[in-house]
């Protein structure tokens, strides 16, 4: 048999940049999390861009542990600063629009007064949040570890 049509074998199958970009975010969680310092991060990561293989590429992810899942998989708000001021503003928007909603139902209840005017004080606020969260402000990016 000659060389061209013998298989490849797993290891020795060329890599993407999409294969370097995946192994460059989980050194990045890594370094994130304390598993390996700022100066063998840049060090991976430049090994990274100048492998070629599947089998060189899993060197540099040898001695991490597994993957973990992370807090905000599945969440409205992010870990990070932009979700944390999202989530408070969320809760005082809540909150305001629980207020006026029961000062409502209160004055509905005791005067006939039918008029939906909570929904000026709670709307335009809620408005304005979920246009911020819609643009990306405070929500998990997609595939974030």
């Amino acid at each position: 048999m000659d060389a061209v049509n013998e298989p490849v074998h797993p290891e020795q199958v060329r890599i993407s940049d999409a294969e370097r970009h995946a192994v460059a975010e989980r050194l990045r969680t890594a370094h994130d999390d304390g598993f390996i310092d700022l100066s063998e991060f840049d060090e991976r990561i430049a090994e990274v861009w100048r492998m070629r293989t599947r089998g060189e590429l899993g060197r540099v992810t040898r001695d991490l542990p597994p993957p973990q899942r992370r807090r905000n998989d599945g969440l409205v708000f992010a870990d990070s600063a932009g979700g944390v001021a999202m989530k408070v503003l969320a809760v005082i928007w809540l909150c305001l629009t629980a207020v006026a909603v029961s000062g409502w139902g209160i004055v509905a209840l005791t005067a006939g007064v039918e008029y939906p005017w909570f929904l000026w004080v709670s709307a335009p606020p809620g408005a304005v949040l979920l246009t911020l969260w819609l643009t990306g402000i405070g929500r998990p990016r997609r595939g974030n570890r």
